[in-house]
């Protein structure tokens, strides 16, 4: 009994273990296939983030290989900028030195131009000088050398004078310089034959060279001059009245004695000058009133007019001449070696030695340096009253 107890266990416990074994191995195969389903859904998750991985770094190639593209062709085009640029600097610089250069040659020509006009403003000036027929003459004293005497006639309409000018020879005495005017031509020829002249001053020797003088060209010529003694100009005609009405007032205005006027025989009135023309009848009126300069004329109102001479002028005999200095000489380069008039009493007692070429001298003016002096030279003849 107690074996079959035994037997009867053991089999139900082997159908317990098998079924146990069954039911393990069922287990097994559930986890077996839910691992494999687990591991497959993984992978296929994996696979998924594979994938897209790798159409990124596909992607990312792509975009990284058209960068670089770009970038390749953006060096292509920084090199071609910078290949423009160095070559339109190269022209550009040779355009600058081309135009340098051009600047320096036009600078150059410019001061040969500037040195070649000064050269003629100077001829220009000689020329002028020497041949030169409008001059201003400064105001001066007028001395009348001579006098035609002719028979007047009271009745006569214009005065004539015959007026002759004659310009003054001069030059110009410099620093360092001396003009000597000796009595006698022979003795200024005997100096200028000396190249150098070596004068005593002080225990010192000074050498002076003598020069003849050319003088600049000078004028002379005649004006004839003729004054109306029965015409008068009226000037600062005020347009306040018509032109008629004008002509009226002053033939008026001028006819009275009381004013120092006289028989009026013609008038003539410019409205758009302003002056006026009065013929006297008689000569003598219109010197009067010319004298006088203002003459009161009635208008609306009493007007002081400006009244003056009518006359003509004429240029005649105009004349040219120039030369040199007979018995004048130019002593140059003198040294300041001394006070302006000690030296100047030097060169007198040397230039008036006949041991040293000399004579007697008329005149002599010695210029310090940095001084300027204009010398004015008349004619060696005697004037006579014709």
């Amino acid at each position: 009994m107690h074996n079959n107890r035994s037997i009867n266990t053991k089999m139900y416990g082997g159908l317990e273990e098998d079924s146990q074994f069954e039911e393990a191995k069922k287990e097994l195969e559930t986890w077996k296939n839910s691992f494999c389903f687990v591991s497959e859904t993984k992978e296929k998750k994996a696979d998924d983030v594979k994938y897209r991985l790798i159409v990124e770094k596909l992607e990312e190639d792509e975009a990284k290989e058209k960068a670089k593209q770009e970038i390749s062709a953006w060096l292509g085009k920084l090199d071609n900028c910078r290949k423009e640029f160095t070559q339109t600097m190269r022209a550009v610089q040779d355009e600058i030195q081309k135009l340098a250069e051009r600047k320096q040659d036009l600078l150059d020509k410019l001061r040969r131009r500037q040195a070649q006009l000064e050269v003629k403003r100077t001829e220009s000036t000689k020329l002028k000088q020497k041949f030169k027929i409008y001059a201003q003459i400064p105001d001066t004293e007028v001395r009348f050398s001579t006098q035609d005497k002719e028979e007047c006639d009271d009745n006569t309409q214009t005065i004539r004078g015959v007026f002759t000018i004659s310009q003054r020879a001069s030059v110009l005495l410099q620093g360092g310089q001396a003009l000597i005017t000796f009595e006698e031509e022979k003795v200024a020829s005997q100096i200028l034959k000396i190249a150098k002249c070596s004068v005593s001053c002080d225990n010192m020797s000074l050498d002076v060279k003598p020069k003849i003088i050319i003088m600049d060209p000078a004028v002379k010529f005649e004006v004839h001059l003729d004054v109306s003694r029965k015409k008068l100009k009226v000037s600062n005609v005020p347009p306040s009245v018509p032109e008629e009405r004008m002509n009226d007032r002053l033939e008026m205005s001028f006819s009275r004695p009381s004013r120092g006027g006289g028989e009026v025989e013609g008038v003539e009135y410019d409205k758009n000058t302003g002056t006026g023309l009065i013929t006297f009848l008689h000569p003598g009126v219109a010197e009067s009133l010319a004298l006088r300069g203002r003459y009161l004329v009635d208008l609306d109102t009493e007007v002081n007019m400006q009244v003056g001479p009518i006359y003509k002028h004429e240029l005649r005999m105009f004349q040219t001449f120039c030369g040199s200095l007979k018995r004048t000489i130019l002593l140059d380069d003198i040294k300041d070696i001394t006070d302006e008039e000690d030296l100047q009493d030097h060169l007198e007692i040397h230039f008036q030695k006949p041991s040293n070429c000399g004579g007697e001298i008329e005149s002599i003016k010695y210029i310090s340096g940095g001084k300027a002096l204009q010398a004015f030279f008349c004619e060696d003849t005697v004037e006579r009253d014709n």
